[in-house]
């Protein structure tokens, strides 16, 4: 099916954002994955409030978890643009030849993908934080870096998921 206006730009610029943000967090996630968390870097002075093996292991879990879902994310997204080819037409301006299900479908995953793994991300930063400055229940530092952090992460996610639900909504 080809498309007369802007969606065929519209949608690789959208794929685009999606590769590029998602390469971003994809370094981060593996980056996470490159700290050991039991070197023994921790700023605390308290045994008792130590995270303990179980933060640590969920930390690695976590970011293992992210890393996938934003690894899939991007490579679903890379192989849309791949299938979004432009057919040369003499005389004529190019064409998009696109399977909307497909594209929709795709950029559904991808989105859900990354709304996945921000969140296993957001997770992973939660015992990032309770390994170096102690378990939240029992550290104001540690209560004060993980606020925000369960409070704007997910606050993000829920405006990305419903501009992009009414994004397909209003579109066809």
């Amino acid at each position: 099916m080809a498309d007369n206006g802007g969606g065929t730009s519209i949608s690789i610029t959208a794929l685009d954002g999606i590769v590029n943000v998602n390469s971003l967090f994809t370094l981060a996630s593996f980056l996470g994955l490159a700290w050991t968390p039991s070197n023994g870097s921790t700023t605390l002075s308290d045994t008792e409030c130590a995270a303990g093996d179980r933060a640590e292991s969920d930390l690695v879990s976590f970011h293992v978890l992210a890393f996938a879902c934003f690894l899939f994310s991007s490579l679903v997204a890379l192989c849309l643009k791949q299938a979004i080819r432009t057919v040369p037409r003499p005389g004529r301006a190019s064409i998009a030849r696109i399977n909307r299900l497909a594209l929709r479908g795709g950029i559904i995953a991808c989105a859900t993908s990354s709304v996945f793994a921000c969140f296993f991300l957001m997770l992973a930063l939660v015992n990032l934080v309770q390994v170096r400055l102690g378990r939240i229940s029992c550290s104001g530092a540690a209560l004060g870096a993980a606020v925000p952090l369960v409070t704007l992460v997910p606050a993000g996610l829920f405006i990305y998921a419903a501009i992009v639900l009414y994004t397909f909504a209003h579109t066809h």
